[in-house]
């Protein structure tokens, strides 16, 4: 349904309706990954896509035909319709198009990175903590199986080294290759670590487009762990893995197959000095990432509580990356 208000409202979304408090969701920006934000809500039990809005009137059609919804054609069409709003616009949108859904209180999943200045950034953060809206950064990877998994067994980690290679595609090459990919592992070590960030080093160079598209970052922490962080979007094949020493053990999960490594100090055989080192390999049961993202961000606003990527944990992130690109940046200016 295209353009104003449902004619018909489906079998389904009444059964919803009986079944339960419905929470009214909206979506805006419907390409690419909006289009998925828009399936997952419209069959989730107790919530009603009642629209989707893009200024690609197309896009907008298309998808709400797809989901039975409304199609709307302005990011504002949708501010008295809503309980929760997905906002997954180009990130220079985000400020104007975020901070009117926040200042009436509604429930907000801002897709990542938050913003495109840490003021911006600021500003939105500081606007859903005023008028009680919760607000979840869509840092997708840590709804990762083999993420959460990893997070459960962790304790006090020292070292991480992270990689995230991946070929070519012409997709947001507007900007660098640590805004596009590496965030996400920031994001992952920062909660992982969960100390104070003391020092930064950083390397890195364009090769295919204006922007940095291969780079490494050192990071290190109050507490003295360590983390080294590699990204890439010019290799010759997709590569994605963490590795975390602790205290007496090892952890590594590869991204690709889900599968998590373990090990650890076994028993000491008779006659020797040292402990045997016990290797495992754990097979992860996979999930969608972004279903999990979803259902929670509902879960939050239903139950009340923080999410689990907070607004104050994706202006971490958005600094400490921006951080990055400044040493890269001014080490090619020399």
């Amino acid at each position: 349904m295209h353009g104003g208000s449902k004619h018909n409202m489906s079998i389904q979304k009444v059964i919803k309706y009986i079944m339960k408090e419905v929470i009214r969701a909206g979506v805006i920006g419907v390409g690419y990954l909006g289009r998925f934000h828009a399936r997952i809500y419209n069959d989730m039990e107790g919530v009603d896509l009642v629209g989707v809005a893009d200024t690609d009137r197309q896009t907008a059609d298309r998808v709400a035909s797809d989901y039975d919804t409304r199609a709307l054609y302005d990011p504002m069409d949708l501010l008295d319709e809503v309980d929760v709003v997905s906002v997954v616009v180009p990130t220079s949108l985000h400020r104007q198009v975020a901070i009117p859904y926040l200042e009436k209180g509604i429930h907000m999943l801002l897709e990542k990175p938050v913003a495109s200045t840490l003021d911006d950034a600021k500003l939105i953060v500081e606007t859903a903590r005023k008028h009680g809206a919760t607000l979840q950064i869509g840092h997708l990877e840590r709804f990762n199986a083999g993420i959460m998994a990893l997070a459960d067994q962790v304790n006090e980690p020292r070292f991480i080294e992270a990689h995230r290679l991946g070929p070519f595609v012409e997709r947001a090459t507007d900007v660098d290759v640590v805004t596009d990919l590496m965030i996400h592992d920031i994001d992952i070590i920062l909660s992982l670590v969960g100390d104070k960030l003391t020092s930064i080093s950083a390397t890195g160079t364009p090769v295919l487009t204006d922007h940095v598209d291969i780079a490494n970052a050192r990071l290190e922490f109050a507490n003295g762990a360590v983390a080294n962080v590699t990204a890439s979007r010019v290799s010759n094949k997709k590569f994605r893995r963490i590795r975390v020493f602790g205290r007496n053990s090892y952890r590594a999960i590869n991204f690709v197959d889900q599968q998590l490594e373990v090990a650890y100090p076994g028993k000491t055989p008779e006659g020797q000095n040292f402990p045997e080192i016990v290797y495992e390999t754990h097979s992860i049961s996979p999930t969608q990432p972004l279903d999990a993202e979803l259902a929670h961000f509902i879960d939050v606003v239903r139950r009340g509580g923080r999410p689990l990527v907070t607004g104050e944990d994706g202006m971490e992130a958005l600094r400490v990356a921006m951080l990055v690109t400044d040493i890269i940046d001014a080490s090619n200016a020399d």
